[in-house]
């Protein structure tokens, strides 16, 4: 039975593996904005590169206002296909599989109690992930996934 979702949004930072989580009820502009002032405010006066997937919401009018008046904010985002290349994607499925996968969540505060207890847990002892595939495979994926991308733009124009 579902009781109820929530949106988390999560920042890692990569130097550390610390992570930053906030569950919201909804997954827009706003919500998503109020994240990303609290995910850089630590790090004011340095330059942030912040990786995201294609959202519709990481990009709205109100995003792009705040982040023309913050010009040491920078987004990159990953090609269609390859979140894995964001390193938050890889944490989110250690936590599902650590503390969402086949768990019994009465409503969405117990869940969202679970999220913030485990993210709490997780920092008393981040470690930055290590690479452990080759520029060269990393390359070759990104290829096979443009390669891919093009084959089902040409079948779709046809």
């Amino acid at each position: 039975v579902r009781h109820g979702t929530t949106n988390l949004f999560a920042a890692l930072n990569v130097a550390t593996g610390e992570v930053l989580g906030e569950c919201r009820p909804d997954r827009n502009a706003a919500n998503f904005l109020a994240f990303l002032k609290k995910a850089v405010k630590p790090h004011a006066g340095k330059e942030i590169h912040v990786v995201l997937d294609n959202l519709s919401t990481h990009t709205t009018p109100e995003v792009n206002t705040w982040l023309a008046k913050n010009p040491h904010v920078h987004f990159h985002f990953t090609p269609v296909g390859s979140s894995w290349l964001n390193q938050i994607e890889i944490w989110f499925g250690i936590l599902t599989r650590q503390a969402i996968r086949r768990g019994t969540f009465s409503s969405v505060s117990v869940l969202t109690r679970q999220v913030r207890d485990y993210i709490s847990s997780w920092n008393e002892n981040a470690k930055p992930f290590a690479w452990t595939a080759t520029a060269d495979e990393i390359l070759a994926k990104v290829r096979l996934t443009q390669r891919n991308v093009r084959k089902l733009v040409a079948n779709n124009s046809k």
